[in-house]
């Protein structure tokens, strides 16, 4: 019988509690250990997991020969100096999105577990929902058509965060869905937003991404709005998919909708659009958790030696639209073209180091506007 893995989990604040209860319930696994720097928060994951041992560095974790994988649900920015770490001292890695804060980051660590043999694997959750699963086993059926453009509203009041802006905390859900349905990578990319809250951080962004063959997305992503939203269109050229993850029942719906073209006309009095409007239904799935899914796949892939449905290169693609929405961002809206990699610096500079430059000089300027001269 093969031994349990001991998995060990990095940051315990929104995220951290749920990765542990699932690590602590699935097996071929053993949650082995915990670490945060909040002691409160620490003491009170412990006291629901007393097996597992707390520390309130993460380097103890790293240290720990015994633990063969690390988990990281911490601040975007402390991804990529605690995923290398963990990466030479030989632990499997799962992460929170986004990978890391630039593509060359992200590079690099995707060299390094490929070297180490390790698996990397991205924490892009929705994959691993049964609705993303039916939606992309539709899809590939060619029951939908050609995919024509896909539609995504992610909207709610909050959480603000410090370090990143809207697009990076909550695009990531939409592209990552985007892209696995797409099969593709986006040509192009334009971003426009604003920042009403906190100056150096946009809270409302609006993304569009340019795929081959005239297919497109567009990703509106909102700290600012009153009601939680998850929504996403698929428009294909026979039929047409709503997907509400906010919706208790139902959450898929196929409309049998479409526009068409007449094939021959010879004079516009002639010519006139075809509206075809068939029956909605709502295909059954199977109720399961995507995050006790992920976990288990993490797991799976360590013990047989697969590779993950979100590994690195998947986590580095969606970074990689990220950080051309935050080029783009500063170029008022202008697309900027993937192919010909347009990001600043060749990606080695994002709007997340950038907006927490911003922020820090914010902080700065206002100590500085109240320190009494003498």
């Amino acid at each position: 019988m093969r031994n349990p893995l001991n998995v060990g989990i990095v940051g315990l604040g929104y995220w951290g509690p749920n990765l542990a209860r699932n690590f602590n319930t699935l097996p071929g696994c053993k949650l082995a250990m915990i670490s945060d720097r909040d002691q409160r928060r620490l003491t009170h994951v412990q006291e629901l997991y007393p097996s597992a041992r707390g520390e309130p560095d993460y380097k103890s974790l790293i240290d720990k020969p015994a633990l063969d994988a690390i988990v990281i649900a911490t601040p975007a920015k402390t991804h990529f100096p605690i995923a290398k770490a963990s990466l030479l001292a030989g632990k499997h890695i799962l992460i929170e999105k986004p990978l890391a804060c630039s593509v060359a980051e992200c590079e690099e660590l995707v060299d390094l577990a490929h070297s180490k043999g390790l698996i990397l694997m991205v924490s892009h959750t929705f994959l691993y929902s049964p609705e993303i699963a039916k939606i992309k086993e539709i899809v590939d059926s060619g029951d939908v058509g050609e995919i024509r453009y896909i539609s995504t509203r992610r909207l709610n009041l909050g959480l603000f965060q410090n370090d990143i802006n809207v697009a990076w905390d909550l695009a990531p859900h939409d592209l990552s869905i985007i892209l696995h349905i797409m099969g593709e990578s986006p040509k192009f990319v334009n971003c426009q937003g604003s920042a009403h809250i906190n100056p150096s951080i946009e809270d409302v962004t609006a993304m569009s991404l340019q795929f081959e063959n005239e297919r497109s997305a567009v990703i509106q992503s909102s700290w600012l709005d009153p009601r939680k939203v998850r929504e996403m269109t698929i428009v294909g050229s026979k039929r047409m998919i709503l997907y509400d993850d906010v919706a208790t029942q139902e959450k898929i719906k196929i409309f049998d909708a479409r526009v068409e073209q007449p094939p021959h006309y010879d004079t516009f009095a002639e010519f006139h659009y075809a509206y075809h409007h068939g029956d909605m239904y709502v295909p059954y799935v199977k109720q399961e958790e995507p995050l006790k899914n992920e976990c288990q796949h993490f797991i799976d892939c360590i013990i047989d030696g697969k590779t993950p449905l979100t590994n690195g290169k998947n986590g580095t693609e969606v970074v990689r639209i990220l950080a051309a929405s935050s080029e783009s961002l500063k170029r008022n809206g202008e697309p900027v073209s993937l192919d010909r990699s347009e990001i600043s610096e060749k990606g080695k500079t994002t709007a997340i180091k950038d907006t927490f430059s911003r922020v820090l000089s914010q902080k700065k300027q206002k100590r500085d506007k109240f320190v009494p001269s003498y």
